[in-house]
């Protein structure tokens, strides 16, 4: 424990030497603004509104301060992490850069005010997206205020105006775009949210509806523009930023289950009992995180791949086997240590394929520290009684997510009860039971915080699905049909 405290503490310190960097290149963005603003005289701005500069280098500094010591309250973890210091940062200046250029370029009202709030939305989740959308409107006003960027008569009233649309909009954005499981819904939501900033803008031209309608209705048009834009530019930025730092959005979830991924392709040719296997299991997993409230497409996809090392040894696994079995001629020790093998090499596997660093973790975890039973009484046979358990044991660690403990017991249900020759619900229930309690009793879910109440609610929700997974049919009867549809052969029913 004091290692992982030590090793967290140096993390926030790196953190914290990544953020004086990213806001060093933030103040860069807000100097190169000024200087294309005005590339002839802006050193002669520089002098002339020097006070107004330190202004908004102390603002900015501030409102970094505050993104970080949110991220340090709220999840240190998280911002122990120095690239997700840059990551966060990283979009504020891509935004910053993209509202200007637009501003600039076409008109205030065509900025793509929502695009920030999209890409944080799905990037992150929606609390952090709100608080950090109200930070970027807010860094917006401040740049915007205290920078040439509108130099024209009414430059008050426009930065007042960029301030509501990267706000309102933003804030709409965020909510709006919760239900957008698929990229095209996600340039869906940059039309849908277009209809309030329609309304917002009206409210703000209201003076010059009836005195320059003409003026009004290109600010309307713009306005939808910069909606429309916002939907486009997250589109087309979210795979870039999922890719560079590893992000795990809903739509990269989807391409990871999708039956063509790479590595499920290999899995089915390679492996098809494990891959089978996998399948079910991502169905219980799936209706034990909804049961409990867990992301059910993190479950699904963590379980899709939870088995994926044993594509580095497939025959040596029972559920890829025909007659022959590897095993019998091996040493326990050697078995074992095959078998506790393939939660290493899926982890390394998936690292090195660039998985999501949950989806690698429940692959490690999904054993935790459980001993091979089998193996381990084969030894006992062997020596007499004198095998340590300990060698005979999966390596760990223990589940630190309640996905992974989902996964944990979603895959030994699966296999437990495939063996059962009476699957009635009252042997499934008491088979999971003991499952479930078994690893309470080993400490398996002392990492992570699964509650008594969530094992009672999956225990429930996989009796339910097992009993539908493996229902009982109809015997049928041995009768066999000619073309012409009439019974030629009846055997007696056994």
């Amino acid at each position: 424990m004091k290692h992982e405290g030590e090793k967290k503490g140096g993390g926030l310190v790196g953190s914290a030497l990544t953020l004086a960097a990213c806001y060093f290149v933030l103040c860069l963005v807000c100097f190169l603004m000024i200087v294309i603003n005005d590339p002839a005289n802006w050193t002669g701005y520089f002098l002339e509104n020097y006070t107004d500069l330190i202004t908004l280098a102390v603002c900015a500094l501030l409102l970094c301060a505050i993104v970080y010591y949110y991220y340090y309250f709220e999840d240190r973890a998280f911002v122990a992490q120095a690239h997700n210091v840059v990551l966060v940062f990283s979009l504020f200046i891509v935004c910053i850069a993209m509202s200007y250029a637009f501003g600039k370029l076409i008109d205030i009202y065509a900025r793509p005010c929502a695009l920030f709030a999209l890409l944080c939305v799905f990037l992150f989740n929606r609390r952090q997206a709100i608080l950090l959308n109200f930070i970027f409107s807010v860094m917006m006003f401040v740049i915007d205020t205290y920078t040439n960027n509108f130099t024209a008569e009414g430059a008050t009233t426009q930065v007042y105006y960029s301030l509501m649309l990267n706000f309102v909009c933003g804030t709409f954005a965020i909510f709006a775009a919760a239900g957008a499981k698929t990229r095209g819904g996600l340039l869906l939501t940059g039309c849908v949210i277009s209809i309030p900033t329609v309304i917002i803008v009206t409210l703000l031209q209201v003076p010059v509806i009836y005195t320059e309608p003409v003026v009004f209705f290109i600010s309307i048009g713009c306005a939808v523009f910069g909606c429309i834009v916002s939907g486009i530019l997250a589109l087309s930025g979210l795979p870039i930023f999922e890719k560079i730092f590893n992000r795990l959005t809903v739509f990269r979830l989807r391409e990871l289950t999708s039956t063509n991924a790479p590595l499920l392709v290999r899995l089915k040719q390679e492996a098809p009992g494990t891959f089978n296997h996998s399948l079910v299991v991502a169905q219980l997993a799936e209706s034990c995180a909804v049961a409990i409230g867990e992301n059910a497409e993190l479950a699904r996809a963590a379980a899709y791949y939870h088995d994926v090392g044993k594509l580095k040894q497939p025959d040596c696994f029972t559920e890829n086997q025909t007659d022959y079995n590897v095993h019998d001629e091996l040493m326990p020790e050697l078995s074992a240590d095959i078998i506790r093998s393939h939660a290493r090499d899926g982890y390394e596997l998936l690292t090195a394929s660039h998985f999501p660093k949950i989806i690698a973790d429940c692959a490690r975890e999904h054993h935790g520290t459980l001993p091979i039973k089998y193996f381990y009484n084969k030894a006992m046979r062997l020596s007499g009684g004198e095998a340590d358990v300990g060698d005979y044991s999966y390596l760990g660690p223990t589940p630190r997510s309640r996905i992974a403990a989902i996964i944990m017991i979603a895959d030994a249900s699966e296999a437990a009860t495939r063996a059962l020759k009476d699957r009635s619900p009252e042997k499934v229930e008491h088979t999971i039971r003991t499952i479930i309690e078994e690893r309470m009793d080993l400490d398996q879910f002392a990492d992570c915080d699964i509650t008594i109440r969530d094992l009672s609610v999956i225990r429930q929700t996989l009796v339910e699905t097992l009993s539908g997974v493996h229902h009982h049919r109809v015997e049928y009867p041995a009768i066999r049909f000619n073309r012409d549809r009439k019974a030629v052969k009846e055997e007696e029913k056994r």
